[in-house]
């Protein structure tokens, strides 16, 4: 059984003391994940590409939904910008569930602070991200040049890292949640499977929300996800800052979670060799 030691903790030390780990860990997420794939990397795009397509065709073709007052830019383009930020954080969340269970020799034969197992899966979906947002250069030009919306650069998109360091927060916090509890409870991942499709649909990623004044309307705008994409819809697209007031509630959500996530994984940290 691995002992942890009784030093003080100090996460930030910690994690630097045992960045070549994490790296590596990292590169062989990416490696395993892409290995013996015909389209490697490509899936990066694949992926929130096709989801693009098979929304664009739903929500144009069958409901008229194109670009007008209701998403203020051509649907496919808002479809994209939705489904990029959204891939992350559910493919790094789906990463995190089973980080622990799926190293058990690691988590029980050798130290290293166990934060660095879910984080090296966040990591390498981080990378699929970036992938993911070259592709979007690409759209607005298309779009810029072949509809009537047009695209003129703008300030407001030197936000974005803000977006994405928050947005990164909310799922490390939760990730680290969600890792010691399947670690502990095996199912958790199945109904996490279940929870995140329904998530999809909650959020604002493939059709404008707009929370109302009902008991589901504030239960929906609970979801700090909203604020979050469109945040990103915003600085990107949209010439102007997120609106202050929802996104201050998603950046403080994301600290809470991330705070009380990374707490509880460490306090629980000395259970995980016995129950893997």
């Amino acid at each position: 059984m691995a002992v942890e030691p009784s030093t003080r903790y100090q996460p930030a030390a910690e994690l630097w003391r045992y960045r070549h780990l994490l790296w590596s860990l990292t590169v062989r997420e990416l490696r395993v994940r892409y290995k013996q794939s015909l389209l490697g990397i490509s899936w990066a795009v694949f992926v929130p590409l096709s989801m693009m397509l098979v929304f664009t065709f739903v929500f144009t073709q069958t409901m008229r939904l194109t670009n007008g007052p209701a998403v203020g830019m051509p649907y496919a383009l808002f479809a994209y910008i939705g489904l990029v930020p959204w891939t992350f954080f559910a493919s790094g969340l789906n990463a995190s569930v089973n980080s622990l269970v799926g190293h058990q020799n690691l988590v029980t034969k050798v130290y290293f602070p166990r934060e660095v197992l879910p984080l090296a899966g966040i990591g390498a979906c981080f990378v699929d991200f970036l992938v993911a947002s070259s592709v979007l250069v690409g759209l607005i030009a298309y779009f810029h040049f072949t509809s009537d919306w047009s695209f003129s650069p703008s300030p407001a998109v030197l936000f974005v890292p803000v977006i994405l360091a928050v947005q990164t927060a909310l799922m490390v916090g939760l990730g680290m949640f969600l890792a010691m509890a399947n670690l502990f409870y095996r199912d958790v991942r199945q109904i996490f499977s279940v929870v995140i499709q329904l998530w999809l649909f909650a959020s604002n990623v493939v059709f404008p929300l707009t929370p109302d004044d009902s008991i589901i309307g504030r239960i929906v705008a609970m979801n700090p996800m909203i604020a979050i994409i469109q945040a990103y819809r915003d600085c990107l697209v949209g010439h102007q800052l997120p609106d202050a007031g929802p996104f201050a509630y998603a950046t403080i959500v994301s600290l809470v979670a991330l705070v009380a996530g990374w707490a509880c994984f460490h306090r629980a940290g000395y259970l995980f060799a016995e129950r893997i």
